[in-house]
C-alpha cells in the first residue's frame, strides 16, 4: 500500500501553498483553492508520523458526496473534483469559528461531563447522563478556529460579545448549522447509522455564505451503528461507533493526548491497516457504495495531471 504524505506541485497561476494539517492547499490566480486531501492523519490537533493510505480519497469522496447532496441548504465551495484526492473551489473568507453540533453525549462533551462539568460551550448540559446517550435536542458547541495549535471552546455570547462574528450572520450559521445536521441524521439513518456529531465550517464571498471544507467524513463526524445502540446503553456498554474517535482512544491508551512531553506511540504496519481498513468501513456503511481504490502506483503524477488540466479549463487557459 502507498500513501500521499505531501504533495509539492507547480500549477499554472499558482499565487501561494498552504500545508494544513491533513490538506495541502494551492491557491491559484487569487481566485480558486486546489485542495489536495493527503494520507495524513491528525489527532489532538497533532499530525501523526505516518500516513494511511487511502484515507484522503475516503475523506475527499465522502466529502464530495454530502456537499453535493446539501447544496439546496447552503451553496457550498466546490466547482470540481477532478481527482479522488482533490477537490477545486472557490476562495472564501472563513470565517473564525467551527459550527459543532451534537445529538449525543460523546467524545470531547463526554470527558468534560465526566470531570463534572455541565456547561459545554455556554451550553447547560442536565445531571444523570450518560456517556453516548442521546441529548433532548442537538446542542451547538463552537469553537475557534486556530491557525496553529488547539482549537477552542466558545460559546455563542462570547462570539458575539468578541465580535467573531456579527449577530445576523451568526444566526445564519447556527440556522444552516442545524439543517445540514438534520440532513446528514437523514441519510445516516438510510444505512442504518446515527450521526452522533459532527462539525461544519463556512466562509463569505461578498456578503453570500458558502459552506466550505469537507463534510460528513470520519474526520469531522462520528456515527454509531444504529442496530444495537439501545441495547449497548441500556447495558453500559462501548458504542459500535466508525469515527476517528478509536485513533484516540488508542493514543489515550497508549499515553498520549498531545499534551507538552507526551510522544507519539509507534504506529506499526498493522496499526496502519488496521486505521485504513476503517476508514474504508466508513466510506462503504455511510454512502451504501463499494469503495474503488484507486491506482496506487504513480499517485503523485496522477493527482498532479489530473488537478493541472481542471485548473487550465477552470481559468479558460
Amino acid at each position: 500500500m502507498k500513501a500521499v504524505k505531501e504533495t509539492q506541485f507547480t500549477f499554472p497561476k499558482q499565487s501561494s501553498f498552504y500545508k494544513g494539517k491533513v490538506r495541502d492547499v494551492y491557491t491559484i490566480d487569487n481566485q480558486l483553492l486546489a485542495m489536495v486531501v493527503t494520507d495524513r492523519i491528525s489527532a489532538f490537533d497533532v499530525v501523526l508520523p505516518e500516513a494511511i493510505p487511502y484515507k484522503g480519497q475516503v475523506l475527499n469522496q465522502i466529502a464530495a458526496k454530502f456537499l453535493s447532496a446539501t447544496k439546496d441548504i447552503v451553496p457550498n465551495w466546490v466547482l470540481a473534483a477532478p481527482d479522488e484526492m482533490v477537490t477545486i473551489g472557490r476562495i472564501c473568507e472563513p470565517f473564525k469559528v467551527e459550527m459543532v453540533i451534537r445529538g449525543y453525549l460523546a467524545g470531547h462533551a463526554a470527558r468534560e461531563y465526566a470531570l463534572g462539568k455541565r456547561q459545554v460551550c455556554g451550553v447547560a448540559l442536565s445531571e444523570g447522563l450518560k456517556e453516548n446517550d442521546q441529548l433532548p435536542e442537538p446542542i451547538i458547541t463552537p469553537t475557534t478556529k486556530a491557525a496553529v495549535g488547539h482549537d477552542e471552546d466558545i460559546s455563542r455570547e462570547d462570539i458575539l460579545a468578541k465580535g467573531i462574528v456579527s449577530l445576523a450572520d451568526y444566526e445564519k450559521l447556527e440556522k444552516y448549522t442545524r439543517a445540514l445536521y438534520q440532513r446528514g441524521v437523514e441519510m445516516a439513518a438510510e444505512r442504518g447509522l446515527i450521526l452522533v456529531d459532527t462539525k461544519y465550517e463556512f466562509g463569505k464571498v461578498g456578503d453570500d455564505i458558502y459552506l466550505i471544507d469537507e463534510i460528513h467524513t470520519p474526520d469531522s463526524s462520528r456515527y454509531f451503528y444504529a442496530e444495537g445502540y439501545a441495547e449497548r446503553q441500556a447495558n453500559n456498554e462501548a458504542q459500535k461507533q466508525l469515527s476517528k474517535e478509536f485513533v484516540r482512544k488508542w493514543l489515550i491508551e497508549n499515553g498520549f493526548q498531545g499534551k507538552d512531553g507526551q510522544i507519539v506511540p509507534t504506529m506499526t504496519e498493522e496499526i496502519v491497516e488496521s486505521i485504513s481498513e476503517r476508514y474504508i468501513e466508513l466510506y462503504e456503511q455511510i454512502t451504501g457504495e463499494k469503495f474503488v481504490k484507486s491506482p496506487s502506483s504513480d499517485i503523485l503524477n496522477r493527482i498532479e495531471a489530473n488537478t493541472k488540466a481542471a485548473i487550465e479549463k477552470l481559468l479558460n487557459l
